[in-house]
């Protein structure tokens, strides 16, 4: 088991499909929504219903992949196959769901959602399980999952300035054409991506996995508390972050009065993420990693009010705030996905398997299920007040309300995170022990299965 430290421009390779991953990720949250709510005329209570179905799908999807891209590796290794096998899959069905033909139906939707999901499925939990591996040190494990969330902060600047430019520019249909850009972006980066990653960083040989019955594997799994309570961290950190990005085009809008340029000051927010992530990384390395999600953790609960404070219309301050709420945005994703390599360990030395591909999977699992239902209870919510995707159709109050949801959804999910992590009990001094006990009983094994068979 090493924990050398890898060259930049090899994470750098690694790192490359994590860029098509968020040009995926944030499209969903933030555009696809209100393009099929408003010009594909599905509606809102549809189109919420269609994608937290979407998202309970994963339900299904995500621990399966899981455990397969654990006990199914190739001659390439355990991780990389599976990342090939999911880039036709992504191209066909991102072409379907970012440039419909109108007139659609709400099954056409759900239809194509459900296989899109399929392939991400396989491309992110077999590259964060695969980034989990390269390494069994505890800060080095940080600084991986740094660059790969780096490089996925990076790919939202990149496929939002398709849509800025479409905005600026006044193209005719202008929804139309920045979902279907935003979707020919996908297509062409992917591939390559992709074919950069497995030309250029090769896999860790993986040792024989011990034989480990049903019951067994789910006890394990239940009695793991570091990882209840990461699982419940991620839960309530996604569910803030995907309803924020469905709410943002209408704050933006209707609140704030930027629409215009509403996704080109997004851009700024990411760039705070890409800025702040080696501050949070060094911060991280004198703090641990909890305690630095927990002080992140906090920041969202003391900043976002600071929204009501944006003057209508005032680009300058909306980008200020835009910037400082990104410091957060790489934040927890990166210590969750660094911290759950951690909490591998702890499995691994009870059960002797590697499952850290299932274990990537309930993570991804947590993330998306928090989405899937923060878009349903947001726009139930924003129905619920009277809210109407529309420019002059809102009352002041309707305004106000969807003001608050906005601001209250990251400070008391923020608050819960902080006080789930709080006691996370596995820091560095913790995740050596580990790593000393599984590297004695790996030797032992080498040992045993080298020494000759008349000996005791």
């Amino acid at each position: 088991m090493t924990s050398s430290r890898l060259s930049g421009w090899r994470l750098a390779a690694f790192s490359g499909p994590a860029i098509p991953i968020s040009a995926l990720g944030l499209p969903i949250g933030v555009y696809l929504p209100q393009f099929y709510a408003g010009p594909m005329g599905l509606g809102l209570a549809a189109v919420g219903t269609v994608f937290m179905l979407a998202r309970l799908w994963d339900v299904v999807t995500d621990p399966m992949m899981g455990i397969i891209s654990d006990r199914f590796p190739s001659r390439w290794g355990r991780r990389r196959h599976w990342i090939v096998l999911s880039v036709p899959l992504l191209l066909v069905c991102a072409y379907m769901v970012f440039v419909p033909t109108a007139p659609v139906t709400s099954f056409y939707l759900i239809g194509w959602m459900f296989f899109l999901y399929i392939g991400w499925t396989m491309l992110t939990i077999s590259h964060m399980a695969w980034a989990a591996e390269l390494s069994d040190n505890y800060n080095e494990r940080s600084r991986i999952q740094g660059y790969r969330e780096a490089f996925q902060l990076l790919g939202v600047p990149l496929v939002l300035l398709i849509p800025a430019i479409i905005e600026r520019i006044g193209a005719e249909n202008m929804e139309a054409a920045r979902v279907a850009a935003i979707g020919w972006f996908i297509v062409l980066v992917l591939p390559v991506a992709v074919g950069v990653n497995i030309l250029f960083v090769p896999e860790r040989k993986s040792t024989p996995q011990p034989p480990l019955d049903i019951k067994a594997a789910v006890r394990a799994i239940l009695r793991n508390l570091p990882l209840r309570r990461l699982l419940a961290a991620d839960f309530l950190s996604g569910f803030a972050g995907a309803a924020l990005a469905s709410m943002y085009i209408y704050e933006a809008t209707y609140v704030w009065g930027i629409g215009s340029v509403a996704s080109f000051l997004l851009l700024i927010y990411f760039f705070g993420g890409i800025i702040f992530i080696p501050v949070v990384l060094k911060l991280s390395y004198r703090l641990g990693k909890h305690r630095t999600v927990v002080a992140a953790g906090l920041f969202n609960v003391l900043f976002p009010p600071v929204i009501f404070l944006i003057p209508e219309g005032n680009y300058y301050v909306a980008a200020l705030v835009l910037l400082f709420l990104g410091v957060n945005v790489g934040t927890t994703t990166t210590l969750y996905r660094s911290m759950m390599a951690d909490v591998a360990d702890i499995d691994e030395l009870e059960t002797g398997q590697r499952r850290t591909g299932l274990f990537y999977a309930l993570l991804t699992l947590t993330q998306k299920l928090g989405g899937a239902v923060a878009v349903g209870v947001v726009f139930w919510t924003l129905a619920l007040i009277g809210f109407v995707p529309e420019q002059g159709q809102n009352t002041p109050s309707t305004l106000t309300g969807l003001s608050l949801v906005f601001v209250a959804t990251p400070v008391i999910c923020n608050a819960l995170v902080a006080a789930i992590m709080w006691k996370f009990p596995i820091g560095l001094v913790e995740q050596e022990e580990l790593r000393r006990k599984l590297d004695e009983r790996f030797v032992e094994e080498v040992e045993q299965t080298e020494r000759p068979p008349n000996l005791p």
